[in-house]
C-alpha cells in the first residue's frame, strides 16, 4: 500500500478558534504539559528515594525494556544518550534477558497496566535480585509484579498514552541520574520543553510558531526524518510515531548515510522530490511520491559539523533542524525539545488534516 501524503486545510492552523474547537480532546494542552510531566516525574523520584535507593555501586548493565507505544522511541532515545560514555553494557530488549541478575538494573516505561508480558518479566527481574525501576501506572498486574521490591514512579499529570513520552524520558534519565552513568538537570529540562510549548501556543501565527510551520512543511509530502547522529535518529523514530499516531502520516526515518544507500530514494530526495506545480489543478490528486527531507542534528562538534557539511553536499537546499542553532542546552535538553516541537507538530497535523479532533478520548489534561 502507498502512504499518500497529508492533504490539510491550513487556514485552520492560523485560526486559533477554530483549532480549539478542533482538539476537542484537548491534545494541544496535553502536550503543551511537557515540563510538568518532567517536575512530577523528579517530584514523584524524589519522594520515593530514588537516588538512595539505587546508590548500589556501578551496576553490571542497564536494560531498557523496549515495549508498545512510546516506551519504544524513549528506551531508544536513552540508549543514544548514554551510548557515548557509559561506563556498562546498555541492553534494549522487548523483554528482561535470561542473564539478568543482582548486579543489573531494568528501567521500564508503560501505559498499559495490564501489560502481562511485561508483568512476568519484571517479576523475573525482580526474582532474580535485579533493581527495577518502572514508569507505570501504580495499579494493575504491571506494578503488582514488582510491589515491594522494585520503585515506581506513577504518572501525577493525566495525558493520553502518546503524549506520556516526557514523563518516561524524565523517568529514565533520573534513573540514570542516581547510577551516576549520566548527568541531566531535568529541572532545566523542564523549563525548556516549557519555553517550546510557549513557541507553539496555538494562537501564535504559523511564521512564528515552530510546530505549525513543521507541519507545513511535511503536509503535503511523504517526511524522510533522516538523522546526522544516533541522538537524532532516535527523535527521528519518536517524530514517525507521533505522526503516525496523530495524522496518519507514514515517515521514513534512517541514519542519513545508511539512507543515502538505497539508490532509488536517494535519486527522489536529490530531486527535492518533486516540487509542487503552482499551475496544476488544485482538484487533482496529490502526488503520493512527492518527498521532503528533513536533516536532524542533535550533537555538536567537529564530527557533528563535518557529518552535516557532508549530507549539505550530497542534498542541495535540505531542510536542516538543528536546536543547537536555536538555544543553548545540553545534548539531552536539545533532543528533548525537538521531540515535543515534532508531538506538536504532529497533532497540528491531524487536527488539519481532520485525523484527529471532534469527540475527545481523554479527559483533557489538567495540572
Amino acid at each position: 500500500m502507498t502512504a499518500m501524503p497529508t492533504v490539510l486545510d491550513d487556514s485552520l492552523l492560523d485560526d486559533p478558534a477554530r483549532l480549539a474547537e478542533a482538539d476537542s480532546a484537548g491534545l494541544l494542552r496535553a502536550a503543551a504539559m511537557a515540563g510538568a510531566q518532567v517536575r512530577a516525574a523528579a517530584e514523584a523520584a524524589a519522594e520515593i528515594g530514588l537516588s538512595d535507593r539505587l546508590d548500589v555501586g556501578r551496576p553490571r548493565s542497564v536494560v531498557l525494556i523496549d515495549r508498545p507505544g512510546v516506551s519504544r522511541t524513549l528506551t531508544r532515545l536513552l540508549a543514544a544518550l548514554l551510548a557515548p560514555s557509559c561506563p556498562v553494557p546498555v541492553v534494549v530488549a522487548e523483554a528482561v534477558p535470561s542473564w539478568i541478575g543482582a548486579l543489573d538494573v531494568v528501567f521500564a516505561h508503560t501505559d498499559d497496566a495490564g501489560d502481562r508480558e511485561l508483568a512476568a518479566s519484571l517479576e523475573r527481574a525482580a526474582r532474580f535480585g535485579a533493581s527495577v525501576v518502572l514508569s507505570a501506572p501504580p495499579d494493575g498486574p504491571v506494578a503488582a509484579a514488582v510491589a515491594g521490591k522494585g520503585l515506581v514512579l506513577a504518572p501525577r499529570v493525566p495525558v493520553p498514552p502518546e503524549l506520556a513520552f516526557p514523563r518516561g524520558l524524565a523517568a529514565g534519565l533520573l534513573t540514570a541520574n542516581a547510577l551516576g552513568l549520566l548527568v541531566a538537570d531535568v529541572q532545566v529540562l523542564a523549563d525548556q520543553l516549557d519555553l517550546e510549548a510557549e513557541k507553539d501556543y496555538l494562537a501564535r501565527d504559523s511564521f512564528a510558531n515552530p510546530a505549525k510551520a513543521l507541519a507545513l512543511r511535511v503536509a503535503d509530502r511523504v517526511p524522510l526524518l533522516w538523522g546526522l547522529d544516533p541522538v537524532a535518529v532516535a527523535v527521528g523514530e519518536h517524530a514517525a510515531h507521533a505522526y503516525a499516531a496523530h495524522a496518519a502520516m507514514v515517515c521514513d526515518v534512517e541514519d542519513y548515510r545508511q539512507a543515502l544507500a538505497r539508490p532509488a530514494l536517494r535519486i527522489r530526495a536529490q530531486s527535492g522530490g518533486g516540487e509542487r506545480d503552482i499551475f496544476a489543478d488544485p482538484d487533482d490528486s496529490p502526488d503520493d511520491t512527492a518527498t521532503r527531507v528533513l536533516l536532524l542534528s542533535v550533537r555538536t562538534g567537529q564530527a557533528a559539523e563535518a557529518a552535516r557539511f557532508e549530507a549539505e553536499e550530497l542534498l542541495p537546499g535540505v531542510d536542516v533542524i538543528a536546536p543547537a542553532e536555536e538555544f543553548e542546552a545540553d545534548e539531552i535538553v536539545r533532543a528533548a525539545v525537538l521531540a515535543l516541537r515534532f508531538e506538536l507538530s504532529a497533532v497540528y497535523l491531524g487536527l488539519a488534516a481532520g485525523s484527529i479532533g471532534g469527540a475527545g478520548r481523554y479527559e483533557p489534561a489538567t495540572a
